[in-house]
């Protein structure tokens, strides 16, 4: 698969889209899909210039969209001046090569187009092996021969060893041996991962995750409430490495919040699999932060993406908060409170402006509330540790320092209950 241009190098890459109206899809969903697609086209820096549409019972197994009405775009593409087209659905081997020959530029797919984005977008060790190990996965089986002139090579010893394998064969060899090296790569750092948890289970901090649709605005929102510099834009995987940093509750205990790649519909299967290594932290968090686009036309839609993603890579049924975004871009503020009755465990916010955000405090408070001993203690006055302590550790609801010793009522997480057992005069039930 050839990479889309830089831009810097020349002028924008002009695209022309593609999509099928099948049987079994609304001219609603295909007229979505492409809109997404063109938002996906503009995030790896090309310039759309055209679309065209088929209505199909059935794709063609040689072509996809029927042959004439492919050399009906081809001719359109051609006075247009276009680069390269884009399906908006996954295409075979056979099929790129023949659309290839119509067409006479490149053809890439809806997959082949987020691998690109994807590959732009990775920064980390992590994420640059997990794009390379899609991108693989997604080549192998579209290998075809390119160099006749190799078409056999000899063994080791001229005719002694008769005759070597195909190029093709020797491609797809070298192709399933780099596949096994990066999933030994990614096995340790899913081990990494593991250790990582590990050491936050330690410090009883709980975990939690936010995941949502792409561009619903999970990296605004986790700088915001955080401080983090993850970089956020109004673009379709504007974040693909995942970032986890530490929040202080108004309960005063730490969680970790942790900012993972955004899902899409039709996130193709090769890139959930790759991703797992990532995604573990999903499966692992102890609750979830949904956030929502508010403002999309296909809020909805895109939840039920986002729900049915999840249960592809196999995380379990947990607690969930769903956060409705951007409610400074509603036309109709009604909307919001339509959203909260729909869902009952949620919460209305704009990461811009920080509306709403006490209430997530709050409920984040709530929802992630550990275990914890309601005691009173007598703490005398020259023991300050222990009360800077337990303002540090506990949830302190109640101070009296007008007697001879100061009488403190706290919530105080079990594992730390010995460092002020000698000062607790009772539990509270």
């Amino acid at each position: 698969m050839k990479a889309l241009l830089d831009t810097a190098e020349r002028r924008s890459e002009r695209v022309f889209l593609v999509g099928v109206e099948l049987k079994s899809r609304s001219t609603w969903d295909v007229r979505d899909s492409l809109d997404e697609l063109a938002e996906l086209a503009a995030t790896a820096g090309t310039v759309v210039v055209g679309e065209g549409i088929q209505r199909l019972e059935t794709p063609s197994s040689a072509t996809f969209i029927g042959p004439g009405k492919a050399e009906e775009f081809a001719t359109s593409c051609r006075e247009s001046g276009v680069d390269t087209i884009l399906f908006d659905d996954e295409l075979s081997g056979a099929q790129a090569r023949n659309l290839e020959k119509i067409f006479g530029c490149k053809i890439l797919d809806r997959t082949a187009l987020i691998l690109e984005i994807f590959g732009q977008r990775a920064r980390t060790r992590e994420g640059k092996l997990q794009v390379e190990l899609a991108r693989l996965q997604y080549l192998l089986p579209r290998l075809t021969r390119y160099w006749t002139h190799l078409s056999r090579q000899r063994g080791g010893l001229g005719a002694i060893g008769g005759e070597g394998e195909s190029q093709l064969e020797a491609d797809r060899r070298k192709t399933q041996e780099r596949i096994e090296r990066i999933l030994e790569e990614l096995d340790l750092v899913r081990r990494q991962r593991s250790t990582q948890r590990s050491g936050r289970q330690r410090h009883q901090w709980p975990l939690a995750s936010i995941v949502g649709y792409t561009n619903a605005g999970k990296s605004t929102l986790l700088n915001a409430l955080t401080g983090a510099a993850v970089v956020a834009e109004d673009k379709l995987f504007a974040t693909l490495d995942p970032t986890t940093r530490r929040l202080r509750l108004p309960t005063n205990q730490n969680v970790l919040l942790s900012d993972t790649v955004g899902f899409i519909r039709k996130l193709p299967h090769g890139l959930v699999e790759a991703f797992k290594a990532t995604l573990e932290e999903v499966a692992e968090a102890d609750m979830l932060l949904h956030v929502v686009d508010a403002s999309h036309p296909n809020a909805e839609q895109q939840i039920a993406a986002v729900n049915a993603v999840l249960a592809e890579i196999g995380v379990p049924s947990k607690s969930t908060l769903m956060v409705f975004n951007k409610i400074d871009r509603l036309s109709d503020p009604a909307a919001a409170g339509r959203f909260l009755e729909l869902y009952p465990n949620s919460v209305a916010i704009s990461s811009r402006t920080g509306e709403g955000f006490d209430g997530l405090r709050s409920i984040l408070g709530t929802m992630l509330r550990p275990v914890r001993d309601l005691v009173d203690l007598e703490v005398p006055f020259p023991e300050t540790r222990i009360l800077a302590r337990l303002h540090t550790l506990g949830q302190v609801l109640d101070e009296d320092f007008s007697g001879e010793v100061a009488r403190v009522r706290a919530m105080v997480p079990p594992h730390i209950r010995h460092e002020f057992a000698r000062f607790i005069v009772a539990d509270v039930p």
